[in-house]
This record gives C-alpha cells, sequence and structure tokens, in this order.
C-alpha cells in the first residue's frame, strides 16, 4: 500500500512511525518536517499528504500534529477526504469500520511506541462495514464535499 505521511515536527514518534510502516512493507511518501526542505506548518504538510489520498496517488495517509487536532482539521477540509484523530486502537477500529476512514490523525504528543503499534493494527486489520446504514453516513458525508446535503 502506498502511504502518504506528514508530521509538522521532526520528533521520535514521527520516525517511528515512517520506520514501522517500511517494516510493514508500505511504500512511504513524506510530507513536512519528515522531508528535509519542505514547509513543515500542520495545515500545509497535512493537506499534501490528504491531497494525494484524494488525488489517488496514495492509498491512505497518516498525519501528525502535537495534538493531531490541526493535522485532521486541515486533512478533512480535502474534498474526498476522512481524517480520523484516534488516540487508541479501539477509535482506529471505529473510524476505518464505521467511517470508512482513509486518513489516520495522530498526536506526536500522546502517541507512544507501543500505542502506534496497536493503532496501526486496528486501522490496517480493520475493513469498512458494508452495514446499509453504515454506507449511507459515508455517502452523506461525500455529497457534503459537494456542497450539498440530503434531508
Amino acid at each position: 500500500m502506498r502511504i502518504s505521511v506528514s508530521s509538522d515536527m521532526d520528533e521520535p514518534v514521527a520516525r517511528s512511525l515512517v520506520g514501522e510502516l517500511r517494516n510493514r512493507g508500505h511504500e512511504v511518501l513524506t510530507h513536512g518536517a519528515l522531508n528535509p526542505g519542505a514547509d513543515a506548518q500542520w495545515a500545509v504538510c497535512s493537506e499534501a499528504a490528504a491531497r494525494e489520498v484524494a488525488e489517488g496517488t496514495a492509498d491512505q495517509a497518516i498525519v501528525c500534529c502535537w495534538t493531531g487536532t490541526g493535522a485532521s482539521i486541515a486533512a478533512n477540509k480535502v474534498p474526498g477526504v476522512r481524517a480520523a484523530l484516534c488516540t487508541d486502537a479501539y477509535t482506529a477500529d471505529g473510524a476505518r469500520r464505521w467511517n470508512d476512514a482513509n486518513v489516520l490523525a495522530l498526536s506526536l504528543r500522546l502517541t507512544s511506541e507501543p500505542l502506534l503499534k496497536e493503532i496501526l493494527d486496528a486501522w490496517f486489520t480493520a475493513e469498512a462495514s458494508a452495514d446499509a446504514e453504515d454506507r449511507e453516513n459515508v455517502a452523506h458525508v461525500a455529497r457534503l464535499d459537494l456542497g450539498g446535503s440530503v434531508p
């Protein structure tokens, strides 16, 4: 799988994330502080990673900033992206399963290396739900990207 990764800071957990993804056999595209010379502002690098998902040049993305909040907000502004801020494995599983999230947002402050592995295990193991209600919710969000909604 090709995964776009961004971080606004060159923190140990961000470097561990890139290494862990590569160890799992993924191709990693880096942005922000993980790519020397690139713009490391959280809004800029998170958008860059999310755009690769929306454009189909990456299968998924993982965006990181100190709290994870800014990175998730920026990523969610890109049409077609469903970014989820996950601080534990259960939330990561639910984000993939019920929300068909295609971008994982992580907090550099809260995510330890053992927790990172648990979150990644859950994220990559879970599959999008086939339940009609779950699919309709995801479709509703897609319509919001287009500026519309159905009452």
